[in-house]
């Protein structure tokens, strides 16, 4: 099915591609049984797909990453695909626009996105005002990607993220901070050891004075050095937050075979060109740590054999996005069967 209409949707610009699809899904889903249909065509239900990380309980282990639904409004409609976790965002505490458009690039040749979005949503309050209302989440768990505006100093970017955390708080099952994002002017000078100290010592600190904490975990480049991914292991240790979430886009161009018109377009690429890149960081911090916290691995997704690679190099849990947009709905169904298959 989604081969047939793939082209029409290609055709379109992609940000405007995105925006037909949800908006039909959700006129669709309001169709008596839609909804069910959906559910029996892509969810893959069975016992040992189930996983506990971080403390929460996961029906599979294959999520949604954030950028799909910046201010959660697709959640119950994206559910049906059978995702085991949705992720929302990035969250930022006043509304903003994002970049100006175009911002969002096929690369077709190289199965993959290029994006300058920007951080573009509807603020925290606006997101955390609908996940109240939330009817139906069907089981899955749902995370809170926060950022800070792109008008917010670097020096006051911790006030942005307090404000989501407060915000999202009681909505939202665990957080992500987002400081890799290579769309906001300066925001991976967070990534800096001393400024992201900073950021998620606070963070748990508010987080440890709640009677029920919640996971707190930390989104990183794909193009952070060894040593930066050293003090990455030794941030996450000392500020004992979660996890991490390896990775974001890349800044890379390296050995793309799209035009030069199109690879000359600023943002970070998601999509395939990931796949290697974003297994060997998982490795990496995996080994590094000894195994001392969870990785959730995206990057690069696109196929059932992709997720195993990202599980045997040391994720706990995967998430798709790009991967869910080349090769269709029936992405998480395959993912969760091969893990069946391969016993992972």
């Amino acid at each position: 099915m989604y081969k047939l209409v793939k082209p029409i949707f290609f055709s379109m610009n992609p940000e405007k591609a995105h925006h037909t699809v949800t908006g039909g899904l959700k006129t669709f889903s309001k169709i008596w049984g839609a909804k069910a249909l959906l559910r029996s065509i892509y969810s893959v239900s069975d016992p040992r797909l189930e996983r506990e990380v971080f403390g929460l309980k996961f029906k599979n282990p294959v999520g949604l990453a954030a950028g799909f639904d910046k201010n959660a409004e697709y959640i119950e409609d994206m559910a049906k695909f059978g995702f085991g976790f949705i992720e929302i965002g990035t969250v930022t505490p006043k509304p903003q626009p994002g970049n100006d458009k175009p911002r969002m690039f096929r690369l077709v040749n190289d199965e993959a996105l290029i994006n300058r979005m920007g951080f573009n949503n509807q603020g925290a309050d606006v997101a955390a005002g609908r996940l109240k209302h939330l009817k139906d989440r069907e089981g899955v768990i749902i995370g809170g990607n926060i950022g800070k505006n792109k008008i917010t100093p670097n020096e006051e970017a911790v006030n942005d993220y307090i404000y989501c955390f407060h915000a999202l708080y009681d909505y939202v099952d665990y957080f992500v901070v987002n400081v890799s994002s290579p769309n906001t002017p300066g925001l991976r000078d967070l990534q800096e050891k001393e400024p992201l100290m900073r950021i998620l010592d606070t963070l748990q600190q508010l987080n440890l004075e709640k009677p029920k904490p919640k996971p707190i975990l930390l989104k990183i480049a794909p193009d952070l050095t060894n040593s930066q991914l050293d003090d990455i292991v030794e941030i996450v240790t000392e500020t004992k937050i979660a996890g991490v979430i390896a990775t974001n886009t890349t800044i890379s161009r390296e050995g793309l075979r799209s035009s030069k018109e199109l690879l000359s377009e600023a943002g970070g690429v998601s999509g395939k060109p990931l796949t290697n890149r974003s297994t060997e960081v998982i490795r990496y911090l995996s080994q590094k740590s000894n195994q001392a916290f969870p990785i959730i691995g995206v990057g690069g997704i696109h196929s059932g054999a992709d997720a195993i690679e990202k599980l045997n190099a040391g994720a706990s849990l995967i998430q798709v996005y790009t991967g869910f947009i080349y090769e269709g709905p029936g992405l998480v169904g395959e993912i969760c069967k091969h893990i069946l298959q391969e016993g992972k």
